[in-house]
C-alpha cells in the first residue's frame, strides 16, 4: 500500500508532547532505543488506515518492531497516563460531562484471542435491521461485537473509554467510566438507557445534577431541561470523530488491551488537535 510519508508524519509540536511521556516509561536498561518518533508515526498510520500490521510501509521501519513497541507501551499504561494528565490539566472545562456507548463490529480475524472472548471484550449483538424474526433463527443474525463506553467533557473530548462485550448493559458501562479519579461533573447528560434509580442516587450523593430522559415504564416522573439536554450531541459527535480511525471503527485486535489502546491513541490526538488550535 502506497503512502505519502510527509502527510503521515506528526508535527514537531505533537512529538514534543508525546516524547515526555515516552521517556518517562522507557526502561533505564536494555538495548539502545529505536527511533521512537518514527515508531509512533507508524502506530498512528495503522490506527488511521486500519490495515494489518504486516502491511505497514517500510518507511516506518520493520512492522514487527513497531508492533512490539506498541504492545510494550500499551501494557505499560502509556496511553492511560497521557489521558489522565490531560484530564488533570484543567485545559478544558469539565463541569458538564456526557456519557454514551456505541457497538463496534468485530472483524472475524479478531476472534481466537487467549483467555476467552468475554474477557477480551467480545460479545454478541443483534443485527439492527429493525425486522422481527422467529426465535428459531434468532441467534443466526447475531454479530460478534464490542461495546465502547465513553465519557466526554464540555468540549466533546474523551475523558475515559472502556470496552465490554457487545451485549453488555449501559448500567455496567456507567460504573466503569464514572470513576473517582476523574474530575467530578456538576451536570451529567445521558440518554434513557441510563435511566435507573441507582445511577441517579449515586450522582446525587456526589452532588451531580443528572439530565436523563425517563423510560416509559418509570412510575415516578422526573423532568429534564431540554435546552441543556440538547448539548448531549457532543458525545455523538465524539464517536463520529473516533470512528474516523478505521482501527476504531472496526475491531481487528484480538486483545482488549490493544483495541482499547487504539481508542485511547485516537482520543489523545483529538485532544492535541483541539488544544493546538
Amino acid at each position: 500500500m502506497e503512502t505519502n510519508l510527509a502527510r503521515d508524519l506528526m508535527p514537531d509540536e505533537e512529538w514534543a508532547f508525546f516524547e515526555r511521556f515516552i521517556l518517562a516509561v522507557r526502561a533505564p536498561n536494555g538495548r539502545k532505543p529505536t527511533n521512537h518518533r518514527l515508531v509512533l508515526d507508524g502506530i498512528f498510520w495503522i490506527a488511521r488506515t486500519g490495515v494489518p500490521w504486516r502491511d505497514l510501509p517500510e518507511e516506518f521501519g520493520k512492522w514487527s518492531s513497531v508492533y512490539r513497541q506498541f504492545r510494550r507501551w500499551t501494557l505499560a499504561g502509556l496511553w492511560e497516563d497521557i489521558m489522565d494528565a490531560l484530564n488533570r490539566s484543567g485545559a478544558v472545562p469539565d463541569a458538564l460531562q456526557m456519557i454514551d456507548s456505541t457497538v463496534i463490529r468485530a472483524h472475524h480475524q479478531a476472534a481466537g484471542g487467549k483467555r476467552g472472548t468475554p474477557r477480551q471484550g467480545f460479545g454478541r449483538s443483534r443485527a439492527s435491521d429493525g425486522k422481527t424474526v422467529h426465535w428459531t433463527v434468532f441467534w443466526t443474525i447475531y454479530h460478534f461485537t464490542t461495546k465502547i463506553h465513553l465519557l466526554v467533557n464540555a468540549h466533546g473530548l474523551p475523558m475515559r473509554t472502556e470496552i465490554t462485550p457487545g451485549q453488555t448493559s449501559d448500567y455496567l458501562g456507567f460504573d466503569l467510566v464514572m470513576v473517582d479519579n476523574l474530575p467530578c461533573p456538576r451536570v451529567l447528560l445521558a440518554d434513557r438507557g441510563y435511566d435507573a434509580d441507582r445511577m441517579r442516587k449515586k450522582m446525587d450523593a456526589r452532588d451531580v445534577l443528572t439530565q436523563i430522559p425517563m423510560r416509559k415504564s418509570r412510575k415516578m416522573r422526573v423532568g429534564v431541561d431540554h435546552s441543556l439536554y440538547r448539548l448531549r450531541n457532543l458525545v455523538e459527535r465524539c464517536f463520529n470523530k473516533l470512528k474516523n480511525a478505521r482501527r476504531v471503527a472496526t475491531r481487528y485486535d484480538k486483545t482488549a488491551e490493544s483495541f482499547l489502546g487504539f481508542i485511547d491513541i485516537t482520543s489523545i490526538r483529538l485532544w492535541f488537535r483541539h488544544l493546538s488550535t
